[in-house]
């Protein structure tokens, strides 16, 4: 199932409160989650628009590699995302993050110099491009509220976490993706980025960077995951298309 939800636009401020309104009215599954008291802050205030400034192509060209580097499997897809005649723009947000916009849509995002994440909608759209992992239906409306996610709703039956077993390696994602179970196969570090998927929805929810390895996850099966992620509903996302 999308998360999109038919007859509602991209634009429509209702399309991610309905379809979290339905969620929230379902059954919580058996998995704890009272664990998760944390709250995201980076994106969870409205944001407003900001003046765009055009950057020069020798920054294009480095974050262009920057983006290669940090997710290899991207590379399949880099000139559509990042065409080379294209002009990427940099917006200033809040809290010393930048949104790199092309054509008015958003593509990623960076607080001071850390590591690139993309946005929620350039992740919809090459959705087998990030690492990611998988949360069970009752995690779904504390991730959307902007909660940390702890590790019970990744442990539990309908969570997924990666395999840690590569099979194949390939030229451009050294044998990282997605198995025959829509499992990642590489065993996720801390401090790495990664995607939040949601059982039994199509699209990702949330985006961050894990504080806990995937390993030590399934280890200690308790403790924050991600923290301060960019989620489904969250003031970038209802940023739209600038």
């Amino acid at each position: 199932m999308p998360l999109v939800i038919p007859g509602i636009t991209d634009n429509s401020a209702d399309r991610t409160q309905e379809w979290t309104n339905k969620l929230v009215g379902k059954t919580v599954s058996d998995t704890s989650h009272s664990e998760t008291d944390g709250s995201a802050k980076m994106f969870k205030k409205e944001i407003q628009t900001a003046p765009k400034s055009k950057l020069k192509s020798s920054v294009q060209r480095s974050l262009r590699q920057s983006l290669l580097t940090t997710f290899p499997l991207v590379h399949r897809y880099i000139d559509e995302i990042l065409p080379k005649k294209g002009s990427l723009e940099a917006m200033k947000l809040p809290d010393r993050c930048t949104l790199y916009v092309l054509d008015g849509e958003p593509l990623f995002f960076q607080h001071d110099t850390a590591t690139l994440l993309p946005h929620l909608r350039l992740v919809h759209r090459f959705p087998a491009a990030f690492p990611s992992i998988r949360i069970d239906r009752g995690a779904i409306r504390f991730v959307l509220s902007g909660a940390t996610l702890m590790a019970p709703g990744l442990t539990s039956a309908g969570g997924r976490l990666p395999s840690g077993i590569i099979t194949v390696r390939t030229e451009d994602g050294a044998g990282e993706g997605l198995d025959e179970e829509d499992r990642w196969t590489r065993e996720l570090q801390k401090g790495e980025p990664v995607i939040v998927r949601a059982e039994g929805k199509t699209e990702a929810c949330a985006v961050g960077f894990l504080v806990m390895g995937t390993k030590d996850v399934k280890d200690k099966g308790k403790g924050p995951v991600i923290e301060d992620a960019h989620y489904l509903g969250d003031g970038l996302w209802k940023l739209g298309t600038l």
